[in-house]
């Protein structure tokens, strides 16, 4: 039972874990993939192109980290016919653009093109005012960041639900003793009445086993009743045999000339009895233990076919169920 209970609760719990670090993660991801999305849209609202045909910024973009190299965030402008146009964190690298897409909808995935440093880039095509010139607007900034949220709450998910699985078996362990413990008692009873010599259990037992202390001091008062039938069947059955049994010993003592005819006549007499009693005894035996049944439709209509025959001249009137069953020998109805 235990085992069953852990195994329920492993695998709910890693289930319920599965989802609850998809969901969480995905949350994450998608809040740092929004920040570089409204970076990105700055980059756009900024962006102008110049008489020369190449993009600038009217205003500075707001976070230091662009001016900073290898500064773990970065853009860049790309645009067919032109030079990419990187931010200065980029240093001398510069970011390797998609352009298999012109559809003007931001783009976000995952890249490895620096390396030791895993990025997670955002970017946009994009046709800007005043020229015909198709553009790229990128910005990409590491993983690491991201990476080291999900790690910390992949970690702390592993450790609640490990202290929550420990404490659900530990919590299933203890209302299974606390459960069996009726079961117990009525255990430590039964011991008792028989330590005791008594035939029934009468020890104060709490209400969730009352009926089956009930249904096992019924079962004794049956295996006494059955019991008892058996002492009277053997007493019946010594008192039908003591007759031929007498009958035998003086035509035995006489010396009768009919000794042969009177021993196989009292035998055959002996035996009826002895057949008589078993069935009795193998009658009332299947009945108490509830394992005889009987179809009364079929023991009424073999009485029907005789009577039948006896008065010919009578209609007999046969209504009921079929299907009708009592607990009882068939010899017996």
């Amino acid at each position: 039972m235990m085992l069953i209970a852990a195994g329920w609760i492993t695998v709910l719990l890693l289930l319920g874990g599965l989802a609850l670090d998809r969901t969480l993660t995905g949350l994450v991801t998608r809040n740092f993939d929004d920040q570089m999305g409204y970076m990105l849209t700055a980059m756009i609202g900024s962006a102008e192109v110049g008489p020369d045909g190449e993009v600038f910024f009217n205003r500075p973009l707001g976070d230091q980290r662009f001016l900073e190299p290898n500064s773990g965030l970065y853009w860049q402008i790309s645009g067919t016919g032109h030079e990419d146009f990187p931010s200065r964190s980029l240093w001398d690298r510069s970011l390797q653009v998609r352009a298999d897409h012109f559809d003007m909808k931001p783009h976000t995935y995952d890249s490895d093109q620096f390396a030791g440093e895993p990025l997670r880039v955002i970017e946009r095509s994009i046709i800007l005012p005043g020229s015909d010139t198709k553009w790229w607007f990128s910005v990409a900034q590491s993983r690491v960041e991201l990476d080291n949220q999900i790690a910390k709450i992949r970690s702390i998910l592993a450790w609640s639900f490990l202290v929550l699985g420990l404490g659900l078996f530990l919590m299933a362990m203890a209302q299974t003793w606390y459960g069996l413990g009726p079961l117990r008692g009525v255990r430590r009873a039964i011991q008792h009445m028989r330590s005791a010599g008594t035939n029934r259990v009468t020890d104060p037992l709490p209400l969730e086993v009352q009926p089956l202390v009930e249904e096992l001091n019924a079962l004794l008062a049956h295996s006494e009743r059955q019991a008892e039938e058996a002492r009277t069947h053997a007493g019946n059955l010594a008192h039908a045999l003591k007759t031929p049994l007498t009958v035998v010993m003086n035509a035995a003592t006489a010396q009768a000339p009919d000794l042969a005819e009177t021993v196989i006549r009292e035998a055959a007499v002996m035996r009826r009895q002895v057949d008589h009693h078993l069935a009795r005894a193998r009658a009332v035996g299947r009945r108490g233990a509830g394992q005889a049944r009987a179809n009364v439709a079929e023991s009424v209509e073999a009485v029907l076919r005789a009577v039948t025959r006896l008065y010919e001249q009578t209609r007999f009137d046969l209504d009921g169920k079929r299907d009708a069953q009592v607990a009882i020998e068939r010899q017996d109805l």
